[in-house]
């Protein structure tokens, strides 16, 4: 689990290159997944009148948008430190309502060189490679 912005993707790629470089049977066995915090949280109400829903895209946001008409408060989390307890193991850790992507390696030959973009000497190409190809919704959810 990491940050869904460009500083939380470099994490994730330096955690799984750590799992497909020395640990690569956890992967293999489908143990591996990537949990997706929300982007959004939407509120509307006081007290126990209060609604609050999370959205995960901007497609979600939009319907959220809608339902919720006017008045409704709008938080984007910038990062995990922004959610309190509740609110992490409510989108996050509950088994119950987590969303998570387990992590596969469908083409080994793609993914060696991916790490190796990834993880060579030069920030640049894999800063590159982050901004071009990862995308922070669950739609367009990019992993190994």
């Amino acid at each position: 689990m990491t940050d869904a912005d460009t500083d939380g993707a470099h994490i994730q790629t330096l955690l799984l290159t750590f799992f497909y470089r020395y640990m690569r049977p956890l992967v293999e066995a489908g143990h591996v997944y990537i949990a997706l915090p929300p982007l959004y949280k939407m509120s509307k109400g006081k007290g126990k009148k209060e609604v609050v829903e999370y959205a995960w895209t901007d497609g979600e946001l939009e319907e959220l948008r809608q339902k919720f008409g006017r008045g409704a408060l709008l938080q984007r989390y910038k990062g995990l430190g922004e959610m309190n307890v509740d609110q992490l193991w409510e989108t996050t850790m509950d088994p119950e309502t987590r969303t998570l992507i387990r992590v596969t390696i469908d083409d080994l030959a793609r993914a060696e060189r991916r790490v190796s973009v990834l993880m060579g000497d030069k920030p640049a190409p894999r800063r590159q490679w982050i901004e071009d190809n990862v995308k922070f919704t669950l739609e367009e959810a990019t992993v190994f």
